[in-house]
């Protein structure tokens, strides 16, 4: 799948990161992908992203179009031309704007599910729920700090803010084909955020993931970025 670069703004990038078996990973993530792990353990989350003025590079903002958007991500490695890479797998998109569920899956990576979202932001506080069409249900509530989570598995932000910085391009399941999207953000810069609660009805299935197995580590926080979205080769497509 490729499409043209599309410019606009991040006017707010949440990453919900949470550790977790690498056993259990490798049993949900298809050929050719396998759990990045970071001290024994592999890294799951949710991106939850307000992307404003997003179309086309090169048209005015005007026409533009905004949308609130979650995804549930898995850290990944992958070998290609015998080389190592690394990004992340998408596991499900869910959006606000119903246009992204007719596009995704046809003209942008992966296919979308209309959800309703429940956004409080004020102060420095953040309040995120959405309900998608297939009954998942995410809900965080968290405040800005100076403070990174001294009980996360990164130990400092900088450890945190560089391993996901890796993480710009994504893969998204489209039929037996996965393809590929680059975040190419103008500036990387994150601060953290103190969780006070957090729920994924995805994270929480046992179907999938054991009782206990995903447990949450930190929070990140991205504000008023300015990027592009890049088509990458999509593997698998021959």
């Amino acid at each position: 799948m490729k499409i043209p670069v599309i410019h606009g703004y991040i006017e707010r990038r949440i990453l919900i990161n949470f550790t977790a078996d690498p056993v259990d990973i490798e049993k949900i993530l298809p050929y050719p992908f396998r759990p990045k792990i970071f001290k024994n353990k592999a890294i799951v989350g949710i991106c939850l992203i307000r992307l404003k003025d997003i179309k086309p590079k090169g048209l005015p903002d005007f026409l533009g179009i905004n949308s609130e958007n979650g995804a549930h991500r898995i850290a990944v490695e992958w070998d290609e031309n015998g080389k190592i890479k690394s990004g992340v797998y998408i596991l499900r998109r869910d959006t606000s704007l119903p246009l992204n569920t007719w596009v995704g899956g046809r003209i942008f990576p992966g296919k979308h599910y209309l959800a309703k979202f429940n956004i409080n932001e004020q102060e420095g506080n953040y309040h995120i729920d959405f309900k998608s069409s297939d009954d998942t249900e995410i809900s965080i509530d968290a405040y800005e700090t100076d403070i990174f989570n001294n009980k996360s598995i990164f130990e400092t932000i900088e450890n945190a803010s560089c391993f996901f910085e890796k993480g710009d391009l994504g893969y998204s399941p489209n039929k037996d084909k996965f393809d590929g999207l680059r975040l190419n953000a103008y500036q990387w810069k994150v601060k953290p955020l103190n969780v006070l609660d957090v729920k994924s009805s995805f994270f929480e299935d046992e179907k999938i993931f054991p009782k206990g197995s995903v447990q949450f580590d930190n929070a990140l926080l991205m504000k008023n970025i300015e990027h592009e979205w890049l088509s990458e080769p999509t593997i698998g497509d021959n």
